[in-house]
């Protein structure tokens, strides 16, 4: 018979103290090899795409490989985390993402670079949860805010910095460091984690893992990703796959909610504010990924730009996050979710349409900057009060669920938008190689991710609800107004309500 799970190691650490510190440092290290290995890719998509042969759906294929292992996965490894400790399946995650970048870096062909990328993202969906987890089972329930709002701000930074990163690498050493940047990071990461994080897992753990839950909602996402790439033939086998995939999601929605032991469990999205974030996040992580994909690409093929100068392109959002996420993760706490997941879009929407000024020739100075500059402001808005809303809205033993499933969401939204964005604006399979046509095309799609914004902002208003001033107890972060009745009663004794 085996000893009772051990209860989560929190919330006891502050972050202040040393050992709050290295717990923050463990989780951005991880986190920021799976966020800078998403953005860094894309950088390195034209230098890809020449040195391989390969056409626009091979290059939507080397990003959309990673999200859709991490997202068909993301919920199995936040449920990894909760029972077998969290602390363990981060580092098994770790350790997964370096060697599949190891693999990508040494590819020698597009085929086996994106099956590589596919095997990246199912380390990422084992690490990507329990960073958050991690803190939320760790760090002292007063300084969960401000931790989140760190761990946003850092992690950004991480995943703004990747195009400029990748950028030099690219003009410098080659695409495939971009990959093998990921193995030192690794190396660094998981000896931290071993010596200086508490292990934490849920103790009402329990039951057989989904697994035909997980395999169908894989199935059905890697169909209509299929579908949408290449839909520009509707061939039969496009057709196909678009209603197979349609079919495979309805019967995962079918079987989760017939389970004992579902992977996405029904009853928490009991949680309104969990519910209405989360869709949120669908439409926010949309308009994020169709406009990084792109943007990218624009600036090197239609204005002219080294992978270098089209990475440091992006460093205003970077500072911008890394000097203010903290604080908006704090500003989060004391006004509520509401006005910052409305605010937030809307600002993200207004940088996306300053865009459409960047074209053949654009000064850095008068078209990019203002553009960029107006992103990272939205970006800071929305990104901690989000992620900190998220983990307030359930019980903290489903930190791992809840990470997961809201990571899912994006991950989700972000597959999707790479894999129809570029049918919605026309974007033909040669278009990356000609100037006007890119361009053309470009002028297209940045409405769709500024009304995916606008559309995120919209659901927030209407669904998200501040709590009134002084509702709760300040260190009430569980059983406060902004959040739905958790999905069983804490097991604390003396928990104030």
């Amino acid at each position: 018979m085996t000893a009772p799970a051990a209860p989560p190691a929190g919330p006891e650490v502050p972050l202040a103290s040393a050992k709050g510190r290295w717990i923050l440092l463990t989780t951005v290290l991880g986190s920021s090899m799976a966020l800078l290995d998403s953005t860094v890719v894309n950088v390195a998509l034209p230098r890809i795409g020449r040195d391989l042969g390969a056409d626009l759906a091979v290059l939507q294929w080397t990003v959309n490989a990673y999200l859709l292992t991490l997202a068909g996965l993301i919920l199995v490894g936040g449920a990894l985390g909760d029972r077998f400790g969290r602390r363990r399946i981060f580092v098994l995650g770790v350790v997964w993402f370096a060697v599949g970048s190891l693999l990508c870096g040494i590819a020698p062909n597009a085929g086996i670079l994106v099956a590589a990328r596919a095997l990246q993202g199912i380390g990422g969906a084992l690490l990507t949860p329990g960073s958050l987890a991690l803190i939320q089972g760790s760090i002292r329930a007063e300084d969960r805010g401000r931790a989140v709002g760190l761990w946003s701000g850092l992690g950004g930074v991480g995943a703004a910095v990747g195009p400029f990163l990748g950028g030099w690498l690219v003009d410098g050493p080659g695409w495939r460091w971009v990959f093998l940047l990921n193995v030192p990071l690794a190396a660094l990461c998981v000896p931290v984690a071993l010596r200086h994080v508490p292990e934490s897992r849920d103790p009402q753990a329990h039951g057989r893992f989904d697994i035909a839950g997980s395999v169908l909602g894989a199935a059905a996402l890697a169909l209509l990703t299929y579908a949408l790439i290449e839909a520009r033939s509707a061939t039969v086998p496009v057709v196909v796959a678009a209603v197979g995939g349609l079919l495979l999601a309805g019967a995962f929605v079918r079987l989760e909610r017939r389970r004992a032991d579902p992977m996405m469990p029904p009853g928490i999205f009991s949680s309104r504010l969990f519910t209405a974030v989360n869709v949120v996040t669908l439409f926010v992580y949309a308009a994020l990924g169709g406009f990084f994909f792109l943007v990218v690409l624009q600036l090197q093929v239609v204005s002219g730009y080294s992978a270098l100068a089209a990475g440091a392109a992006m460093l205003p959002t970077t500072v911008l996050m890394l000097l203010l996420s903290a604080r908006s993760g704090e500003l989060g706490e004391r006004i509520g979710p509401r006005i910052p997941l409305t605010v937030g879009p809307l600002v993200c929407a207004a940088g996306v349409l300053l865009m459409l000024r960047v074209g053949p020739g654009a000064s850095y100075a008068e078209d990019v900057l203002p553009a960029m500059a107006v992103m990272g402001l939205g970006l800071v808005a929305l990104v901690a009060p989000l992620t900190a809303t998220v983990l307030a809205s359930v019980n903290p033993g489903r930190a791992g669920l809840a990470s997961g499933i809201n990571n899912a969401a994006a991950r989700v939204a972000g597959l999707l938008a790479v894999a129809a964005l570029p049918l919605l604006a026309g974007m033909g399979p040669e278009a990356y190689r000609s100037a006007a046509e890119f361009d053309a095309a470009f002028g297209r799609a940045m409405p769709w991710c500024a009304g995916a914004f606008v559309v995120g902002a919209a659901v927030a208003w209407a669904t998200v609800r501040s709590p009134a001033p002084g509702a709760c107890h300040p260190q009430c972060h569980t059983h406060c107004a902004m959040a739905a009745p958790p999905l069983e009663p804490p097991r604390e004794e003396g928990r104030r309500p």
